[in-house]
């Protein structure tokens, strides 16, 4: 039997599972502690009953999807939004040089991928899905490229992005308390700062949401999605047939639209709302992407997967022990800095987070690493990361 959902049955069931995975995440703790995002966890439990209801012959479910690039624009447009050059400047040095230290990460993550697909005789585009794209770029990556590299003619890009995406998150929660304690042991650092850590906040001053400023927010969003369409298509036009995706255009037309705004009126922006909506952006998107994956294309690509996921861990905590934690100064603030250069490198923002309040619960508080971790791995990280990705999907297409 097959069962076919139409554009709004589909966008009900990508949303009925999306609370479903919020429950879970809720009550289910090794999700907690992993920082699982609640749309993986709901998109792939109903993937796994889709694919086992295949498989037994039972049932057949075929979904409309449609409206998933809708809300991976809308993502990508406020995560431009909120490169805010102002964020930059109150990071100073630091800040650059992390953010440095991700793209060379990005470059290498690549370069692993693609080096690893030619052993395991596989499409240098699939080793590709397996690194910065995934790595990096987790899941919300992994499913945007992943759809751009299967329009390329890649047949299960997306699968394997996503396979890839959830051991690296996995790994990034496993390695960053290990990574920071065998440097604090190693250095014998020691937090300089007497008050309890927090979570920095860009913006935290924003005042509350209202119809007129959410309304307002909604249009820079639509006006940086259409600039960037219109980009994505004028470039590949004049490039002879470079791909550069609608979501790539949309994230930099925002950063354009975002300080330009700032500059004319630098209350404008309102990033409560634009978080508010990215968030709400990206949960559907994944639940929607994750919930359509065809899990029986990746079976056969599982061991080459995680050695590839394997040597991605191994390369960054030696970057983190021997390059990163040197450049940022061999303190305990640099220390720090790499349990969320873990998270976010390997996984997602809430996994540096998570990564970070472990270790600043037993070791003792960091500005620094507070004020620059969110920044760079919410904000800015994709900024440095999506040329790099794009040349490399240009290259080997």
């Amino acid at each position: 039997m097959t069962v076919e959902l139409n554009q709004v049955t589909t966008l009900f069931l990508a949303m009925a599972l999306l609370l479903l995975g919020n429950l879970l995440v809720r009550k289910i703790g090794i999700f907690q502690k992993f920082c699982i995002p609640a749309p993986v966890v709901g998109g792939l439990l109903f993937a796994i009953l889709a694919t086992i209801l295949k498989a037994s012959g039972l049932v057949n479910f075929t979904l409309d999807t449609s409206l998933q690039n809708l809300f991976m624009l809308t993502f990508f447009a406020t995560v431009g939004l909120g490169a805010s050059f102002a964020l930059i400047k109150l990071g100073g040095k630091l800040l650059l040089i992390y953010w440095a230290a991700c793209a060379v990460l990005a470059i290498m993550q690549n370069v692993i991928g693609v080096s690893m697909s030619y052993l395991f005789d596989i499409h240098p585009l699939i080793g590709m899905m397996a690194g910065a794209v995934s790595m990096e770029g987790g899941h919300g990556g992994a499913t945007a490229y992943g759809t751009t590299v299967e329009a390329m003619g890649i047949d299960s890009a997306f699968s394997i992005g996503i396979a890839a995406a959830t051991f690296g998150l996995v790994a990034g929660g496993l390695v960053g308390g290990p990574l920071v304690k065998y440097l604090i042991k190693k250095h014998n650092l020691k937090s300089t700062e007497t008050e309890e850590s927090f979570e920095y906040v860009a913006e935290a001053h924003d005042p509350a949401i209202t119809v007129d400023n959410f309304t307002m927010q909604t249009f820079l969003i639509v006006a940086s999605m259409a600039g960037g369409s219109l980009l994505g298509e004028v470039f590949t036009n004049l490039t002879n047939g470079i791909v550069l995706p609608n979501y790539v255009g949309a994230m930099f037309v925002a950063v354009i639209v975002r300080n330009v705004v700032d500059r004319i009126n630098g209350n404008i922006v309102h990033m409560r709302s634009i978080t508010l909506i990215g968030d709400v952006a990206l949960g559907i998107f994944l639940s929607m992407a994750l919930m359509s994956i065809k899990l029986w294309e990746v079976a056969g690509l599982a061991l080459p997967l995680l050695i590839i996921v394997f040597v991605q861990v191994l390369f960054l905590v030696l970057f983190a022990i021997f390059v990163l934690f040197r450049i940022l100064g061999k303190n305990y603030d640099a220390a720090v800095m790499c349990a969320g250069f873990a998270g976010h490198g390997l996984g997602a923002t809430p996994n540096a987070m998570a990564n970070m309040a472990a270790v600043t619960a037993r070791y003792g508080p960091s500005r620094t690493a507070y004020l620059i971790v969110p920044i760079v791995g919410a904000f800015l990280i994709d900024v440095v990361s999506m040329p790099i990705i794009i040349t490399t999907m240009n290259i080997f297409s």
